[in-house]
């Protein structure tokens, strides 16, 4: 079996919504896999596409170059360290790493077609038959809207929610790191609306709480501090991610649960912390990761040290799904991500609809990973700016 063709797909499935990335692979068996490498803000969803399409075939004169066309998909650990190594000198992770997941799912889901089987059978079998789930209530700026939006979701079956109460003011400063403080009122506000959630909710709704990187040491010390009193299941990247130092700083100082991932990119992003008992809960991203060959090889390495693991999902389906199938085959996981809010989206852009009832995925009994692309619905709602650099 050889690798004949490789094709992106950007799609934005509601007009104010993030751009999802597809990638396809074709072979000359005719059968086709599929993945996602979904990557958000600053125009990263048209880089990355730009860079699949390099993928296709050899440069000339160029080392490190040898394209996917060609190659044999069955070969997925050899192909995941050529796209990861290839951009050694520009930095395999975060770039490399987006790239290689859409492709490396692809190779899954091909090798699984290929062989009759659901790509989980492939990675060792079920341990489950179905992945608990954890969704996000908003908004935070409105206490009893949050409220009402957290029981509604409650009587949907989700017993375990996430939240980021500090996002009226910080929104602005969402991923971008300016100064590392939050004014006074902010802080009390987010304070009120975890307080009212837990009263509202009682103790046996499990909630989390996600800082988006958005603080300095002193100020995330003092919000774990303030927030460890409504019994939290962890509080979410209180930390800009590149700062090894900080992050031990903050464990001396809280004993809150502290999690952090989707800004770590392979096992070796994440042994330090894990060494060193920084975090309490990992959240790799497998859009982000290296695809589900690094989101399994990381979920081992966790599970040496006791640590449940809780993929992150700031995308489309293919994510929730290839997640499934890696934490239907891991001990040590604690929920899956997504969001309740987007199901509509997700089910937009796929032919088969996400099986979720009562808080739990279950995966489609099919090969592979058990959906495809609804390539009528993605033609139709397009990224723009990727249609217009490409016209």
């Amino acid at each position: 079996m050889k690798i004949t063709d490789l094709r992106v797909y950007l799609t934005k499935p509601e007009k104010n919504s993030r751009s999802w990335i597809f990638v396809e692979v074709d072979t000359d068996e005719n059968i086709t896999g599929v993945g996602e490498c979904t990557n958000s803000g600053g125009g990263g969803a048209i880089v990355i596409a730009h860079a699949i399409n390099v993928l296709k075939k050899t440069l000339e004169g160029q080392d490190f170059s040898d394209g996917l066309i060609g190659q044999d998909p069955n070969h997925i650990d050899r192909i995941w360290h050529q796209i990861y190594r290839r951009f050694t000198t520009l930095g395999s992770r975060g770039f490399a790493t987006t790239l290689t997941s859409g492709i490396d799912m692809a190779l899954w889901d091909i090798k699984g077609k290929m062989l009759n089987k659901p790509v989980y059978d492939l990675l060792g079998g079920a341990m489950r038959e179905k992945i608990p789930l954890y969704s996000h209530i908003s908004p935070a700026d409105n206490i009893q809207k949050c409220v009402d939006d957290a029981k509604r979701q409650i009587s949907l079956g989700y017993e375990a929610l996430k939240l980021d109460p500090f996002s009226p003011e910080m929104q602005k400063s969402h991923r971008r790191y300016i100064d590392g403080k939050i004014s006074h009122s902010a802080a009390n506000h987010a304070e009120d609306l975890m307080n009212e959630l837990r009263k509202s909710l009682g103790n046996d709704i499990e909630l989390m709480i996600d800082a988006h990187g958005n603080f300095d040491v002193s100020t995330a010390t003092n919000l774990c501090r303030r927030m460890e009193k409504f019994n939290l299941t962890w509080f979410e990247e209180p930390l800009q991610p590149e700062s090894l130092e900080s992050h031990r700083q903050l464990r001396k100082n809280t004993d809150i649960n502290l999690c952090i991932g989707e800004r770590k990119f392979t096992r070796w992003d994440f042994a330090p912390y894990l060494q060193e008992g920084l975090v309490n809960y990992i959240m790799p991203d497998i859009c982000w990761t290296g695809g589900i060959s690094e989101l399994k090889r990381i979920a081992v390495l966790a599970e040496t040290y006791y640590i449940p693991i809780s993929p992150h999902d700031a995308s489309g389906p293919i994510n929730i799904i290839a997640g499934a199938h890696v934490m239907m085959n891991v001990p040590n996981i604690y929920r899956l991500e997504m969001n309740e809010h987007s199901i509509k989206q997700y089910n937009s852009v796929i032919t088969d609809k996400l099986n979720i009832k009562n808080g739990f995925i279950h995966l489609p009994d099919k090969p592979g990973l058990g959906i495809e692309l609804d390539h009528d619905f993605i033609s139709s709602h397009p990224d723009l700016d990727w249609e217009k650099i490409n016209s």
